[in-house]
């Protein structure tokens, strides 16, 4: 089996994941892939979607194995389809893997060439961003100050490891606090610089 050429764009919530990851994946030869795409597209007629709605409507963790199964029917439906072509495309993930047992899962499946994370130590700045997201996408819940920590502290705890695991020679850290243009800018540039 093919391991896929990837690109992580990794950071915690507010950070500019999903609007990189979607930028990115409008140019030629890569594919985007968000992992809350793969959620919202589920199809719970299947066993895999009925596990993942066994776990979810009790507003439990969905187990890293089920996650990564059903993210990775996503993907191969997606070659199927000839939307994402491996021979040509670089594959770019936002918001996968989010724990360290996710990515030792993946590692078979996936060959990551970098991860940009997307640095925002200014904890009010992410906050005043979600808060104003949520209120955009009129997503009142996610507006919530406490529910935002929350996320930015199980961010921490479960997905800041990440860091450590992929080392610092695959890890390039921008600063999310730059124009989307900026920080989309400095991925391209170690993208075509980096092969």
């Amino acid at each position: 089996m093919i391991r896929y050429k990837t690109y992580l764009i990794f950071g915690a919530p507010g950070s500019g994941k999903g609007t990189q990851g979607q930028t990115l994946g409008t140019l030629p030869g890569f594919y985007h892939c968000a992992c809350g795409d793969v959620f919202r597209s589920l199809d719970t007629r299947t066993e895999l979607g009925q596990s993942f709605l066994y776990f979810s409507s009790r507003g439990e963790l969905v187990p890293d194995e089920i996650t990564i199964e059903l993210w990775h029917e996503r993907i191969a439906a997606c070659v199927r389809a000839n939307q994402f072509k491996p021979e040509f495309d670089a594959l770019v993930l936002d918001g996968i893997p989010r724990n360290i047992r996710q990515a030792e899962i993946m590692q078979g499946i996936i060959d990551v060439r970098k991860v940009f994370h997307l640095a925002c130590p200014d904890r009010e700045a992410l906050v005043r961003r979600l808060q104003q997201r949520a209120l955009k996408d009129n997503r009142l819940d996610d507006a919530n100050q406490e529910t935002i920590r929350a996320r930015l502290n199980i961010f921490d705890e479960l997905s800041r490891p990440l860091l450590e695991f992929y080392g610092k020679d695959l890890i390039q850290t921008i600063d999310a606090t730059q124009s989307p243009v900026k920080v989309l800018g400095e991925i391209i540039k170690t993208i075509s610089g980096g092969d």
